[in-house]
């Protein structure tokens, strides 16, 4: 495969580069066409990702300049404060300044935790991301947003801060294990659920070859989610409104993350949220109940959950008052018209999120 590439705007301008290709070659010359030839550079990584990737990327960019890498566990679990802080204290003691680069080389919690310390850090230093697992390559890693969890509450603390660059090596998923693979499945079908009818059914047409991981096909699913969360960050970079319409499944999702202490992944947890998204829809009349139990069906064959033990309706109702998505007391819910085409609703009630719950809920019985 040859290098592709997808240009992001922000308020009109051009603003980041998203490459795609199926090796780490052209990353040192694309660092260097930034601006940060002999500034130094840190790479931030976890205990997953060092062992794969840190020494390639590392000796790649000793000849852009001085590098310098940062650790931090793998796992949500240390997606909090304490470790931006661990950032910074790392970064002071090396004299980085604000000409310098961060490089953040991971997954979705690296991302996250690598774009707000650089947003935050002597008010703003530059980042890169190199994203190393599917939900961070089809989702996390563009759109700007960082941020980090509060006292176990998703993404409480966070910024709107855009990388200078977005370089995905799609050979990299091959190191991938199937539960994290299958995971970041979860946020492509959105994409297909929310705005593409016909990639959505591309997925299902292409389902074996998903599995097996063939590069041609991973590539095209990859950049095709790119497209259109591009699509949808360039009309609402700040999720004023459009924006929004991303967080489908993220709203009974965060909140059954949340519940499940994250023993559940991000991803499984979407997937769960968007069967109960759809059931709301299918329930307020706005989808046929066979369009809402092919969307619960569909995600099936992808190795993600559609039922979840051990959590009470009340309990996920009760924190999804305290998601950041809750506006005025509001909830902004994101529903379907039909596969393809989803808005944002702001009438569901406690009374259909309870239902909806249940709904996922796994029964002994298999009912």
């Amino acid at each position: 495969m040859g290098e592709q590439i997808l240009n992001v705007n922000y308020e009109e301008k051009p603003c980041y580069d998203i490459i795609f290709r199926n090796d780490f070659d052209g990353l040192a010359s694309r660092v260097r066409e930034l601006g940060f030839l002999k500034r130094k550079i840190c790479i931030i990584t976890d205990s997953n990702v060092r062992p794969l990737y840190l020494d390639c990327v590392r000796d790649l960019l000793k000849s852009v300049g001085k590098v310098f890498a940062f650790e931090i566990e793998a796992g949500e679990d240390n997606k909090n404060l304490n470790t931006v802080r661990n950032i910074y204290g790392y970064l002071i003691e090396n004299h980085f300044d604000r000409h310098d680069l961060l490089v953040a080389l991971g997954g979705g919690v690296v991302g996250d935790i690598t774009g707000f310390a650089a947003s935050t850090y002597l008010r703003g230093i530059a980042f890169i991301q190199i994203p190393t697992t599917l939900l961070a390559q089809t989702d996390s890693s563009i759109g700007g947003k960082t941020g980090v969890d509060f006292e176990g509450y998703k993404n409480m603390v966070g910024a709107f801060y855009m990388p200078a660059l977005v370089y995905i090596n799609t050979e990299v998923l091959k190191t991938l294990d199937d539960r994290q693979f299958a995971a970041g499945f979860a946020e492509v079908m959105k994409y297909g659920l929310i705005m593409d009818q016909e990639f959505y059914f591309w997925l299902i047409e292409n389902m074996y070859e998903i599995q097996e991981k063939d590069n041609e096909v991973l590539t095209h699913m990859i950049y095709r989610s790119c497209e259109c969360k591009k699509e949808v960050v360039e009309k609402d970079p700040k999720e004023q409104n459009e924006r929004a319409l991303l967080n489908f499944g993220h709203t009974i999702g965060h909140a059954i993350e949340k519940a499940s202490n994250f023993k559940l992944l991000h991803g499984e947890c979407v997937a769960l949220g968007s069967i109960a998204a759809a059931y709301i829809s299918m329930k307020k009349g706005l989808i046929e109940t066979g369009t809402c139990y092919e969307i619960r069906d569909m995600f099936v064959p992808f190795n993600l959950p559609i039922s979840v033990e051990n959590i009470e309706p009340n309990q996920i109702a009760e924190l999804i008052k305290s998601d950041k998505k809750v506006d005025n007391g509001t909830i902004r819910f994101i529903l379907l018209h039909d596969i393809g085409k989803a808005f944002i609703d702001t009438t569901v009630t406690k009374e259909e999120i309870c239902e909806a719950v249940k709904e996922i809920l796994y029964m002994e019985n298999g009912d």
